[in-house]
């Protein structure tokens, strides 16, 4: 039984051999950093803890693909790569700024596609433009960060922008045939096992062609942290076995089209409050996940409800 749609199973078979990403990391901002919408950024965000040691040297973009291959070439000689800028909101920048990012990107001869992580509200006609320039060049893959359909907890979370911004962002983006990922958190303030069905029914209305699924991670020097120490934020970090739960109740809702490409956040475990989870890494959920749904006898989209 095929339990879910596997994006790192789509890549191979598009391109006959394992992608994968390597983080670029370019001094972008956020416009909820900068002051044009907020301060201070999401409450739960710190972007070192998530950034490869490769990219912690801030070189030009050749440069880190370069150290970014190095770094997997040992273990995995054959494979390809998609150049992945990922840390704060990689639209948000001069359209000559970007371009020569993402050009510069796509011209390593190793790299097949680009993915750009971004923020609803940072997608316009003239990014897509840009990226309508690339797309027909290697394949583009659009990362929103959706994290939560309730406009309350975007609120809680001072992500400065709305469902509804969302949904905006990937109808632009849709009329361009741009593959779009999103993400989505679960654990997060004020929002419970109850919340799934509402969440799994928005995404899937979406129509997104990828997912990536996190846990609500509570990190060292973030607003979140300081929240959480002083019980000043109404959240329950899920264990291993509560999160796994979640998943899957929410992989049996949403459509079985939409490709499944994360399904953890990873980082270093000595920025990690809460949850403590150890060195679990995706592949280790991956399985975790596989191996429930196996024992449930269900699979992706089980219950979900053509619309």
């Amino acid at each position: 039984m095929k339990h879910f749609n596997s994006f790192a199973e789509y890549l191979r078979q598009v391109y006959g051999c394992r992608v994968q990403k390597i983080s670029i990391n370019i001094p972008f901002s956020c416009p909820n950093r900068d002051g044009s919408k907020g301060t201070g950024g999401c409450i739960y965000c710190n972007n070192t803890s998530f950034l490869p040691e490769y990219t912690l040297q801030f070189g030009s973009v050749a440069q880190q693909l370069n150290d970014g291959i190095s770094y997997f070439h040992k273990k995995y000689p054959t494979q390809l790569y998609i150049a992945y800028f990922q840390n704060y909101t990689n639209t948000y920048a001069r359209l000559d700024k970007l371009r020569k990012f993402y050009y510069e990107a796509i011209n390593h001869e190793k790299v097949v596609g680009l993915a750009i992580s971004t923020r609803p509200d940072c997608i316009t006609d003239k990014i897509i433009a840009v990226i309508n320039e690339i797309n027909r060049i290697k394949k583009v893959f659009v990362e929103i960060g959706i994290e939560s359909t309730k406009n309350n907890t975007l609120k809680i979370l001072n992500r400065c922008h709305t469902f509804e911004d969302v949904k905006n962002a990937v109808n632009l983006l849709r009329n361009h045939n741009i593959w779009i990922t999103g993400h989505l958190i679960f654990g997060l303030p004020g929002e419970s096992f109850d919340d799934i069905i509402f969440h799994a029914k928005n995404i899937s209305e979406l129509k997104l062609q990828s997912l990536k699924l996190h846990q609500l991670q509570i990190l060292k020097n973030t607003p979140l942290h300081q929240l959480y120490k002083q019980e000043q934020i109404s959240v329950k970090p899920l264990n291993l076995d509560e999160y796994i739960q979640w998943v899957i109740h929410f992989l049996e809702h949403i459509s079985p089209d939409i490709y499944i490409e994360r399904f953890t956040s990873e980082s270093p475990p000595d920025t990690v409050i809460e949850p403590k989870w150890g060195k679990i890494k995706n592949y280790h959920v991956i399985e975790l996940v596989r191996k429930k749904m196996s024992e449930l006898k269900t699979y992706q989209g089980k219950n979900f409800k053509k619309l």
